[in-house]
């Protein structure tokens, strides 16, 4: 049936018929009650294409739950873009309400004084339940201060993951139902699809956070001191340590041989796996949408590869992703509207949709439970691998890594790696420059937040 549009509709009426509409509708308002204005509340976030219309999604169908509050949400750019624009803001007076930052601004966010508002408060202050241990313990760990006290709501986690092309496996003569599981199977990986023709084996994304701090989780080593930052503000890098300047050498050597291809920093290698260019990625869990949605191949998950031969390994990776900060200096209606909003989020149904679509980790253990049972792990093989490697036993080497200064040692990672690849520096040198570079911010921040 063709649709008709309200104002289309009065236009075809008799004048008689139109006059006495218009009358009748403001007769009808002049006597009804001014409807209590909602609330809004700004909400920065940094989610692009697939992730993006899920942040839209969310917003508009709580929206559409109640009546008192409404959720506007705004892409500020990606999250350094963000989280610089969000420190200007508050400064300026006029902060979003929640922010999403990502892992690596935690420690930044806790220094951040006056700033913001814990959300275990702000959820007590509302009245809601809110219990951490509802959480994958590896998620509410991070966001989770000494005292016990949650800090930033859990919102897309994700973990470091490998995805492969199973076309371009099969071209190979490799097992397309199993991912290289070792870095020895997946030089071998490598090398046959090279040798079958295929331009780009394997490209890292994230590169610092999947080649140095996950590597460093999941083979349950350090990647600093004082439990990678949690146990204080002088943690120290490790990551010239043998094992590390041993997985960067083997790396380095891929490179040389064109078995590993460079494509970027943070995410930009992704659109070369999508698009088939290159036949594995490691890259973020949080992939997944994007990757269901675009590619056009058939394509598998597998767990972070590891080397066999080091003692504890696989342990569990890192978290990645982001939470959902709580800014001060609101109403309290406006601090009552977000409270409500998380615990919409907080819905076992919510979360696990968001992570069935996403790829994201469900962050709620009845979320999980939740997918398991509906058999959505059985009819896409992979896709729970995100969350076996997170509700692992973590250690005092795997909780997580929480560093001062992160953002900048990330970009430090970046620089010293890509001299690695482009063959002007030894892998050694590159690791023992990222210590020391990273170590003066590190003593920087320290210094900063006595």
């Amino acid at each position: 049936m063709k649709k008709t549009s309200f104002a289309h509709a009065l236009a075809r009426r008799p004048l008689s018929t139109l006059a006495l509409t218009v009358v009748s509708a403001l007769s009808a308002l002049a006597f009804t009650p001014a409807a209590k204005a909602q609330t809004e509340i700004q909400w920065w976030h940094s989610m692009t294409a697939v992730n993006n219309d899920w942040v839209n999604d969310l917003a508009k169908q709580f929206n559409e739950s109640q009546k008192a509050y409404k959720i506007v949400p705004v892409f500020k750019g990606n999250y350094d873009e963000s989280m610089t624009a969000a420190i200007a803001a508050f400064r300026a007076g006029n902060a979003p309400h929640i922010l999403q930052v990502f892992e690596v601004g935690t420690a930044t966010m806790m220094a951040s004084k006056g700033a913001v508002v814990p959300v275990g408060k702000v959820m007590a202050d509302a009245g809601f339940k809110f219990d951490p241990s509802a959480y994958v313990p590896a998620v509410a760990g991070y966001y989770t201060a000494p005292n016990g006290q949650m800090l930033s709501f859990p919102f897309n986690s994700s973990t470091t993951v490998l995805y492969y092309n199973k076309d371009a496996f099969k071209a190979a003569g490799l097992n397309t139902d199993k991912a290289p599981a070792t870095w020895p199977e997946m030089q071998v990986a490598v090398d046959k699809l090279k040798a079958s023709g295929h331009k780009c084996p394997f490209t890292p994304a994230w590169q610092g956070w999947t080649q140095l701090e996950s590597f460093s989780t999941w083979h349950n080593v350090e990647y600093a001191t004082k439990m990678n930052g949690f146990g204080g503000m002088d943690a120290r890098l490790k990551v010239n340590s043998p094992l590390h300047v041993r997985h960067i050498e083997n790396l380095a050597k891929m490179a040389k041989d064109g078995t590993l291809v460079y494509k970027g920093r943070a995410a930009n290698a992704q659109a070369s796996f999508t698009s088939g260019e290159c036949a594995m990625i490691t890259t973020s869990s949080g992939f997944y949408g994007t990757v269901a949605k675009n590619a056009k191949f058939a394509y598998g998950l597998g767990a972070l590869p590891y080397y066999p031969d080091v003692k504890g390994a696989p342990q569990n990776t890192v978290i990645g992703g982001a939470s959902l900060w709580v800014m001060s200096g609101k109403k309290a209606e406006e601090y009552k509207g977000i409270a409500t909003f998380f615990d919409f989020l907080s819905k076992p149904e919510i979360q696990a949709a968001s992570h069935q679509l996403t790829g994201y980790l469900p962050i709620t253990m009845a979320a999980y439970k939740l997918t398991e049972s509906s058999g959505f792990y059985q009819k896409n093989p992979g896709t729970d691998i995100a969350v076996t490697q997170m509700i692992r036993k973590v250690t005092d080497k795997s909780r997580g890594i929480r560093l001062g200064n992160y953002v900048q040692i990330r970009t430090i990672e970046d620089e010293e790696l890509e001299q690695v690849w482009a063959g002007t520096k030894s892998p050694k040198d590159a690791l023992d420059s990222i210590v020391s570079r990273g170590n003066e911010l590190l003593e920087r921040f320290e210094k900063a937040n006595k």
